[in-house]
């Protein structure tokens, strides 16, 4: 996807409330979220190829907190899952069931980006999943023709674009920077019911362009939203038995290592 550049035209306020309210629509009204993931990719040297079952709570929809809490697992052929991924606002918990071991309550996006290289955080997940963004309005918007608008929010910004002028606007890009100031582009396509089922992330460098960090397909399936998911789906049961495992050990030899590096 070729994504517009350059200073591009002024849209009014009115107009760009309008289509970014037009194109988040259908996310915007996701609570709840289940689905399949095809994980494929790089992150640094290493590739990634896992398929996750995944569940996501948007904030404020379980009885017990109000953050958004998100559970990943990645289902293997046969045996036990490779991992369990847990989390609830800012407590992660990552429990390896093929080796008896475990990190308690972790920071998500440091979890993550140790095991896959990915910093995203709790929050982060639901919107990502679902080309999502909590912005209603921007003070600056501008325009490339009639099917390109391109929104500037605190974090980055968003590319609107439209096929046709007859067919709604959707988000197809999201540039954001994470909280240690990392910045990522998601593209979105393949829509489904107005959300995403294949959507690419990866890592920008200072002035926009791609870099090597990570560079991820997901491909999601039987995604099934708005249906109740029980609150237990977001624990992690811990064998007494199951040893510690530190951040610098999961970077090292974590469960998305290619079994060619050793796994």
């Amino acid at each position: 996807m070729k994504l517009p550049t350059g200073p591009g035209a002024p849209v009014s306020l009115a107009d760009a409330t309008t289509r970014l309210d037009q194109a988040t629509a259908a996310c915007r009204a996701v609570r709840t979220l289940t689905a399949e993931i095809a994980v494929s990719g790089s992150a640094g040297s290493r590739r990634l190829r896992v398929r996750l079952s995944a569940a996501l709570l948007a904030p404020g929809i379980a009885s017990t907190t109000t953050d958004a809490a998100v559970r990943l697992e990645a289902v293997a052929p046969f045996g036990p899952p490779i991992f369990v991924f847990v989390a609830t606002g800012n407590d992660a918990t990552l429990m390896l069931p093929r080796d008896n071991r475990v990190l308690a309550h972790g920071r998500p996006d440091a979890v993550l980006e140790a095991m896959a290289g990915v910093p995203f955080s709790t929050a982060d997940l639901l919107p990502l999943l679902t080309g999502c963004t909590p912005f209603t309005a921007a003070p600056e918007t501008r325009g490339f023709g009639d099917l390109w608008n391109v929104v500037t929010t605190p974090e980055g910004g968003l590319y609107l674009h439209r096929e046709k002028t007859t067919e709604p606007w959707r988000i197809v890009a999201n540039e954001r920077r994470g909280a240690d100031s990392a910045r990522w582009r998601a593209l979105f396509s393949a829509y489904r019911d107005g959300l995403p089922t294949s959507i690419r992330v990866m890592s920008l460098d200072a002035d926009g362009g791609v870099r090597r960090a990570f560079d991820v397909q997901l491909a999601l399936s039987q995604v099934d939203v708005n249906t109740p998911v029980a609150p237990e789906v977001f624990t992690v049961q811990v064998p007494a038995s199951a040893n510690p495992i530190t951040l610098d050990e999961l970077r090292a030899s974590g469960p998305l290592v290619p079994q060619s590096n050793g796994r």
